[in-house]
């Protein structure tokens, strides 16, 4: 609370010297060119950056005054069924905050008539290989359902997208908002708690210690991993319930719905089934990792950072073979918002600075290593961005106004392309972009995200796209 006490401050400070966040009907506004290091004008832009990395609480949580009455009503329905949930299984207990702090889990309350009006969401259980029970949920679009965006009828079956939460006790209810907006646009999709994160179990049944603590590198590849195994099952191929019993489901239940057809044209050889993995922070990392050995992964998405070496911050070191497409979406700020002279190092771990952020710092972290072993990729980072843009979070910890919708369209974008194949690569060269977003009255209002003024003033945004055809290494003309 003292984080957000601070940023009320300091965006009452900007409004009286005329440097209030904007809240214009278009997402975004043009910027001038960049002003000397240390400048008056320098420290003006930065300043309001930092008021700016703050502006989903003060802009669109307190900005609303609906926010807080639908927080508290969801927060409550949600806590009480996860609590009910714990009393029915008391010997697999979740030692969490996801499964005991009112909101935790909640998402964005916004969101609360998604399912049924605009998709569907089920409940599943399963257990990582160690016994533990994980506990997740499916999405999918509704039966005869229309692309919200192109008003084309959904048909057939769906591909595939597994997500994993970031680490630091991120639970699946934090990641809705991308799991529902890929789901109603014709994607089956499966969210779930690694072991000893969210409402899943924390300690394993196999006599061990294993996955614990939950803040390991190896908790999440193994999450990510039997994720993919539950998601693919089926009643002819099982997936194990490693002594859980009726606990679990026996296979994915919406196994019909996903496409099992070899992918004709495979983003990398071999890689045939159509499924994508997107990870946040650990969760990154972890994805990173998998989509190297794992040939069921068709591409792959990596929300603060596609981490090839310990400069991420986010990962144990090892350095990846970068196998599938890789969209990176990456972040200035880490859990804290700080001053440019502040900005050295990673956004996770930062240095002092006192030349100015390093324009490059987010292409190193693992675009780079993509661009030159020639496998597609593209690195996005968003304008005030933090660390916490791809969780939702109530009113406590920052995360931008744009951040995430920004990431949606892209990783809608990317997906279309590399998982369904039914958009140029060049739909992604896109300056503007569209994207529905859930309002108090719940309805989903479309808002118009103009990418440059979006896009980082201090680290480079790059795309190297079409095997080289399209090598752009700073989309926004930074300095890289």
């Amino acid at each position: 609370m003292k984080t957000l006490g601070a940023a009320l401050v300091l965006s009452s400070l900007l409004a009286g010297a005329g440097l209030a966040p904007t809240q214009a009907a278009h997402a975004g506004t043009s910027r001038a060119d960049d002003p000397a290091v240390g400048s008056p004008e320098y420290v003006a832009r930065d300043t309001q950056n930092i008021a700016d990395a703050y502006g989903r609480v003060t802009d669109q949580q307190l900005g609303d005054p609906a926010y807080l009455p639908a927080l508290v009503q969801q927060g409550t329905a949600v806590g009480v069924a996860q609590l009910l949930e714990q009393v029915a299984t008391p010997d697999r207990p979740s030692v969490t905050p996801g499964a005991f702090v009112p909101g935790w889990n909640v998402g964005n309350p916004f969101r609360a008539a998604w399912d049924g009006t605009r998709g569907r969401m089920r409940d599943v259980s399963f257990t990582n290989r160690y016994g533990a029970l994980l506990r997740g949920t499916l999405y999918a679009p509704l039966p005869r359902a229309r692309d919200p965006y192109t008003g084309k009828r959904i048909k057939g079956r769906l591909p595939g997208v597994v997500i994993t939460e970031g680490s630091v006790q991120g639970s699946e209810g934090m990641y809705r908002w991308l799991a529902q907006d890929l789901a109603e646009r014709g994607y089956l999709v499966l969210t779930y708690d690694v072991q000893g994160q969210g409402t899943s179990e924390t300690l394993p049944h196999d006599g061990t210690l294993n996955g614990v603590p939950s803040q390991q590198i190896d908790n999440f590849v193994v999450g990510t991993e039997d994720a993919l195994s539950f998601f693919t099952s089926t009643p002819r191929t099982p997936y194990p319930d490693h002594g859980a019993g009726d606990l679990v489901d026996a296979h994915n239940p919406w196994h019909r719905r996903f496409d099992r057809r070899p992918d004709r044209r495979p983003n990398a050889a071999g890689r045939t089934t159509r499924i994508a993995i997107i990870g946040h922070s650990l969760g990154a990392a972890a994805v990173t990792q998998v989509q190297g050995t794992d040939e069921r992964v068709s591409t792959v998405v990596a929300l603060d950072k596609l981490g090839l070496s310990t400069s991420s911050g986010t990962d144990g070191g090892d350095a990846f073979e970068p196998v599938v497409p890789a969209l990176a979406v990456q972040s200035e700020y880490g859990f804290t918002v700080g001053p440019w002279f502040a900005a050295g190092g990673s956004s996770i771990t930062p240095q002092p600075s006192p030349q100015g952020p390093d324009p490059r710092r987010e292409r190193a972290t693992g675009y780079d290593a993509w661009r030159d072993a020639g496998v597609d990729s593209m690195l996005v980072v968003p304008r005030a961005s933090t660390h916490l843009e791809y969780t939702d979070i109530p009113l406590v910890l920052p995360a931008s106004r744009w951040g995430q919708a920004l990431t949606s369209a892209y990783v809608q974008r990317w997906l279309e392309h590399y998982l369904k194949h039914r958009t140029s690569v060049r739909t992604l060269l896109a300056t503007k972009m569209r994207y529905l977003e859930p309002t108090s009255s719940g309805e989903w209002v479309p808002v118009v995200l103009r990418r440059d003024p979006l896009l980082s003033f201090y680290y480079c945004s790059a795309m190297h796209l079409g095997r080289g055809a399209i090598d752009d290494g700073d989309l926004t003309d930074v300095g890289c």
